[in-house]
């Protein structure tokens, strides 16, 4: 563990000029900045015209990187962003630790260990994303754990601690730990974990789960819990998934989930029911997965429900944080709920009722699926707000390379089954597009309530995707470099690979990975900007702009910028009027999470977790990084630079034209050796 404070003689110098009157500091006190996920800062420090003078702060590092990351073979994601509560930047890394850190220097101010298990195996890595915060009003100010921290952990805990000191809450279950009863037996502990961060609302404190996909049809239920936020005491519970006879598990709420404090919703983004790809043995709509939840956050009992996807076997699941907003529709003003989806979609649904805000539509899909299958023949197409991205794949779409082509590309994607959005899986091989991964993710969407702006991240990518017949996969050895799921009790297990070429690229055309503001009122889109280059991956540090993909979200603020991290070592500002990109700041590994914004003392601070991460194949590490307007007489940081600056880096075309005279060289010499 180490910290790294920049330019410590001009931190020391300012001295006691600071004060302690911290009544014009702002806070983000939530993981998407509000309990409502609007991911927005009133914060204006820093603007389009100054954010070329922001430099680095401090960089704190966990000591996962030395110590732990090793030990479980690099299977993490480091996803969490800070809160800023308690005078102190509090997060969670991937082993559930929490640490709270000073604001104005990285210093660690105090740190808890769950003491995970390096023999887990969770299924989707070791990861957390976030901690929640509450404070008891009816506690004494001077009380032990009037003020609170919630995290879930991956061995399925809920964990109290005391938001000043991290001690944890002794009248909190047991020692401050309360363990998730899980209805079925597990095939491994890490089958079921808790990944995002909990919610509180009106005494109660809310938790998901996150489930391994696609291992059998009797998956564990995703049931979602309410917890007494003082004693600890199970208040409700509730499982998504109506069964009807059906054996199905899953419908879980993996994503985050929001609350709306003044009418006591809260709000789930659920997910597809088990197994992911194969439904024949659960026919219907399967109700309230794949849907958009509201629940009375005091009982669990359901307000509302509205379903994105019928019958899901894409895993087209909600993946993101439902953002409560209140906006213009253009017939007056309404508080509604925006839910971002893989596909692209953003629903646009009345608060009170769950009931779309403009016309949603439902369209014929194709058909034709698997024996067995039973396939919804519509699905929900929203009218109003366009997609954020193409969703239908041509063979013009193909990524082909000047002179030399892509046939690697051509021969996987040609003999697939491809009849656009909705094309079910099959034993041929099913293109889809957008992938499983794609549109926008866990990082969510961002609002400004101010422009009334939806802000988005979105990845481009294909699946392939092939159902393997029961006999078939019985007898097979589990495919190399592919996504295998056995799919127990199902006729069919399937693989699941994203179509790239043999250098290495994705298979579709740039870019791979784009930030898209949304006008709700108007229902356009206003730009489109690419996220992220070839930089940190490519030979001799070429960069692209390619685009990354982008399963992180950003902060918007009130200054008039947009701040993101991509799958590459850079945190980004945009113009948040136009799309430009501004800034870049250098991270020790991409920040694969979602950025935060905070005023300390007068100054103005973005912070991003930079982990890097495991399953995309980046370089890995343990690092929070911040960054802040220089002082007065500081000089200029190498972590910080202007994308336009003079020199700094070759232009785009230049980049191609070395690019592809390499591939050339490349080409030519394997064809004369070929021919010696």
């Amino acid at each position: 563990m180490a910290v790294i404070v920049a330019s410590a003689h001009a931190a020391l110098a300012r001295g006691s000029d600071q004060g302690s009157d911290q009544g014009s500091d702002q806070a983000w006190e939530h993981w998407g900045g509000d309990a409502g996920g609007t991911r927005f800062s009133p914060l204006n420090q820093i603007t389009p015209a100054n954010v070329d003078r922001l430099v680095h702060a401090w960089t704190y590092r966990t000591g996962d990187l030395d110590h732990r990351i090793a030990a479980v073979g690099g299977r993490i994601k480091f996803e969490a962003t800070p809160l800023l509560v308690e005078n102190s930047l509090i997060f969670c890394t991937p082993f559930n630790e929490v640490i709270a850190l000073d604001p104005r220097t990285g210093a660690q101010k105090w740190r808890f260990d769950p003491k995970l298990s390096d023999s887990q195996r969770p299924a989707n890595r070791y990861a957390c994303r976030g901690v929640a915060h509450w404070t008891d009003e009816s506690a004494p100010p001077d009380a032990a754990c009037r003020s609170r921290i919630f995290t879930g952990t991956n061995d399925a805990r809920l964990i109290a601690l005391d938001a000043r000191t991290g001690e944890p809450c002794e009248g909190f279950g047991a020692q401050g730990q309360v363990k998730v009863e899980i209805e079925r037996t597990l095939q491994w502990p890490g089958e079921f974990q808790i990944t995002s961060a909990p919610v509180v609302g009106h005494g109660v404190v809310v938790v998901g789960s996150s489930i391994a996909d696609n291992r059998s049809v009797e998956a564990p239920y995703g049931t979602v819990r309410g917890f007494d936020a003082r004693t600890g005491a199970l208040r409700w519970s509730f499982d998504p998934l109506v069964h009807d006879g059906i054996t199905a598990g899953h419908a879980n709420v993996w994503a985050p989930m929001s609350v709306d404090e003044a009418s006591g919703l809260v709000f789930l983004p659920t997910s597809s029911p088990s197994p992911d790809f194969f439904g024949g043995g659960r026919p219907g709509n399967n109700d309230h997965a794949d849907s958009v939840v509201a629940l009375h956050i005091e009982t669990g009992a359901l307000a509302w429900s509205f379903q994105t996807v019928h019958h899901d076997v894409w895993d087209y699941d909600l993946p993101a944080q439902p953002t409560l907003a209140r906006i213009d529709t253009g017939a007056g003003e309404r508080d509604v709920v925006i839910q971002p989806t893989k596909q692209g979609f953003l629903f646009v649904l009345d608060r009170d009722t769950g009931k779309p805000v403009w016309p949603v539509e439902e369209r014929p899909v194709p058909q034709g699926a698997a024996e067995g299958e039973q396939l919804s023949p519509t699905q929900p197409f929203p009218t109003h707000v366009p997609p954020l991205l193409p969703q239908r794949f041509a063979r013009d779409d193909l990524f082909k390379l000047p002179l030399i082509g892509n046939s690697s590309c051509e021969a996987q994607l040609a003999p697939l089954r491809n009849d656009g959005l909705y094309t079910p899986p099959s034993t041929q091989g099913t293109l889809l597009y957008p992938m499983t991964g794609g549109g926008v993710n866990w990082g969510g969407v961002a609002f400004d309530p101010v422009h009334r702006i939806v802000y988005a991240n979105v990845t481009r990518a294909i699946h392939i995707i092939r159902l393997i017949p029961r006999a078939e996969a019985d007898t097979m050895a589990p495919p190399r470099g592919v996504d295998f799921g056995p799919q127990r009790g199902a006729p069919f297990a399937m693989t699941r690979a994203v179509a790239m070429s043999k250098l290495g690229l994705l298979c579709n055309a740039p870019p791979w990975g784009e930030m898209v503001a949304v006008d709700l009122k108007a229902g356009r889109i206003l730009w489109r900007s690419t996220v992220g280059t070839s930089e940190d991956r490519a030979p001799f540090g070429l960069a692209f702009k390619w685009g990354t993909p982008l399963v992180n979200g950003v902060a918007v603020t009130a200054g008039g910028l947009v701040f993101t991290g991509a799958m590459d070592a850079y945190l980004r500002a945009f113009d948040a009027a136009s799309g430009t990109e501004l800034w870049q700041g250098r991270l020790p590994v991409p920040g694969v999470a979602n950025p935060m914004t905070y005023q300390w003392h007068g100054e103005q601070y973005v912070v991003i977790a930079a982990g890097g991460h495991s399953e995309a194949g980046t370089t890995l590490g343990d690092s929070v990084v911040a960054f802040r307007l220089a002082r007065d007489g500081e000089a200029p940081s190498l972590w910080s630079r202007t994308i336009d600056r003079p020199g700094g880096r070759l232009a785009g075309e230049t980049l191609v034209a070395l690019f592809v005279l390499l591939l050339f060289s490349v080409v030519i010499w394997r064809w004369r050796f070929a021919r010696t």
